[in-house]
């Protein structure tokens, strides 16, 4: 078994016009036979030899209604497969399974193939690299299958997508965490204040060694890095045993996903957008399905206020978007990237204000509550910033142009890079008379992840709303090449590829550091 560290060293309605700042280039979605607006997926010219494949061809090809029920059905069927291995035997799909997998962990399916999985010994039949093999191909196939689907969306109806995504996420309810365990880390953070009246920003999960939760987490010597708001919201789940708090934290967070879903869907219909799209887009990617729903991450607990925000801000209840989006920043502070572009969607300056004001508002409670729980300790993102993924943009570049990896250097230009970029953006759209707000807010999101030392393959869930209910094709197209980046950085195939060819991406002092920093938090 490679753990965690090792893998790190190794690898259609028109708006009236005076909406249209608010719901930008709405008039470019056409209407189909059913009176939903066309958004299919937007595919580049391929040519080949005697003939080109146009996006228009593609496209009609795949409006056949055999297509689109058939790539649904590899989702389903290929998300089963990984839930029945994850839940019947410890492997690598669960990070710390070959050490502790109690049945409570592994959910109720847990031993349903364990006689055509494991030795007589209990040890499992097959080797963690066949394992890897399998769940890369698994990946590959579900991405195929996910871009079929968004070319084909018009002949799904909103039921069956709407079923299959209910399906699919309460399949994933009852499967022990995919990779990470973060959620221990969540309850770990709970109980040290809750059940043990220690402050998480200022203690560590190893002040509770004697605490069962202890053995299961892995920030053990960490400050929390979770916001206040998050952090409050989990500390009923603190009172409770741990079996039962970690099943009520992951229905909960798999619910929070639903309701995130489900104000997608209501954007894009305020927008005049045909929400299929949006809601596949987003619903159906697999990197969200099997690492962030599947790996029960805290991103949802965010989501709902940010998408809230976006929809209050759609409805004009300006103030109101303001306060929701408070409620996100105090989940996860880099939201904060969403306020100005609100406000200048809000224009003219009287109503931005609003937006302000409502932000301001709804931060003046959560921070009284925050400094009456912790103190004027804040979350422990200082830390994080300068731990290193390998094969996140960031430590690529710094290797490529012979900088040392993502030494000090490369990461502070890379923040310098990130403001100037977004403050080119914030000019462009002031400069306009118009701005397409969403599509800005959108870029400046994924500068965001590419600019981000720290990556994992599940924080593209930050941006892929913006870009499902944007105009900018052009920021589709990049959100497409960065969700493959993110899926050939992450599949289990190029760390083992990246060892085989002894490519070391984190053999500079500053990459070195960073994994001894990882090290020791966990241990």
């Amino acid at each position: 078994m490679i753990d965690l560290h090792q893998r790190l060293a190794n690898i259609g309605r028109m708006p009236r016009r005076d909406e249209q700042r608010l719901r930008p280039g709405l008039a470019r979605a056409a209407v189909d036979s059913s009176g939903q607006s066309d958004a299919a997926v937007l595919l580049p010219r391929i040519r080949i030899p005697g003939r080109e494949l146009s996006a228009r061809r593609l496209g009609e090809a795949l409006r056949s209604p055999m297509y689109g029920p058939v790539a649904l059905g590899i989702l389903v069927v290929t998300t089963v497969v990984v839930v029945l291995y994850a839940s019947s035997v410890p492997s690598d799909l669960v990070e710390g399974s070959y050490a502790l997998f109690p049945g409570w962990m592994a959910g109720p399916l847990n031993g349903l193939l364990s006689p055509l999985l494991e030795h007589a010994g209990g040890t499992p039949l097959l080797p963690w690299q066949t394992v890897d093999y399998a769940f890369t191909g698994a990946m590959i196939a579900m991405f195929v299958a996910y871009a079929v689907v968004l070319a084909s969306v018009r002949v799904l109806s909103m039921r069956a997508i709407a079923i299959t995504i209910a399906a699919l996420y309460a399949l994933l309810v009852l499967c022990p965490p995919l990779g990470l365990t973060d959620v221990f880390n969540y309850l770990g953070y709970a109980r040290l204040d809750a059940l043990h009246g220690l402050n998480p920003y200022t203690h560590t999960i190893a002040n509770e060694y004697f605490d069962p939760v202890y053995y299961f987490a892995t920030w053990r010597h960490y400050h929390s890095p979770y916001g206040q708001v998050f952090t409050v919201l989990t500390y009923p789940l603190g009172l409770m045993s741990l079996s039962a708090s970690y099943w009520v934290l992951k229905v909960g967070i798999v619910l929070l996903m639903g309701a995130f879903i489900a104000l997608v869907w209501k954007c894009a219909r305020q927008l005049g957008y045909d929400p299929r799209f949006a809601v596949v887009f987003v619903a159906l990617n697999p990197l969200i399905l099997l690492d962030d729903v599947g790996g029960f991450h805290n991103d949802p607990v965010m989501l709902v206020p940010m998408m809230g925000a976006i929809s209050l801000l759609l409805a004009r209840r300006y103030r109101w978007a303001g306060a929701a989006l408070a409620v996100a920043i105090g989940v996860k502070p880099t939201i904060v990237l969403l306020l100005p572009f609100m406000m200048l969607a809000a224009r003219p300056a009287r109503q931005s204000l609003q937006v302000l004001l409502g932000t301001v508002l709804g931060a003046i409670p959560l921070v009284i509550v925050s400094i009456a729980l912790f103190g004027l300790s804040m979350p422990n993102v200082a830390d994080q910033s300068i731990i290193v993924t390998p094969l996140s943009v960031v430590n690529l570049a710094g290797v490529a142009l012979h900088l040392g990896g993502a030494s000090p250097g490369v990461e502070e230009a890379s923040k310098i890079v990130l403001v100037l970029f977004v403050g080119g953006l914030l000019v462009t759209a002031i400069t306009r008379g118009r701005p397409d707000w969403l599509s800005g807010a959108g870029w400046a999101t994924l500068a965001l992840l590419v600019c981000t030392a720290w990556l994992m393959p599940w924080y593209i869930v930050w941006v892929l709303p913006l870009v499902a209910i944007s105009a900018s094709r052009r920021l589709r197209r990049a959100m497409a090449v960065f969700m493959v980046f993110a899926l050939i950085s992450f599949l289990p195939l190029t760390a083992m590829l990246l060892g085989r060819w002894h490519i070391n991406l984190m053999n500079s002092p500053a990459d070195e550091a960073a994994i001894w920093r990882l090290y020791n938090f966990q241990h």
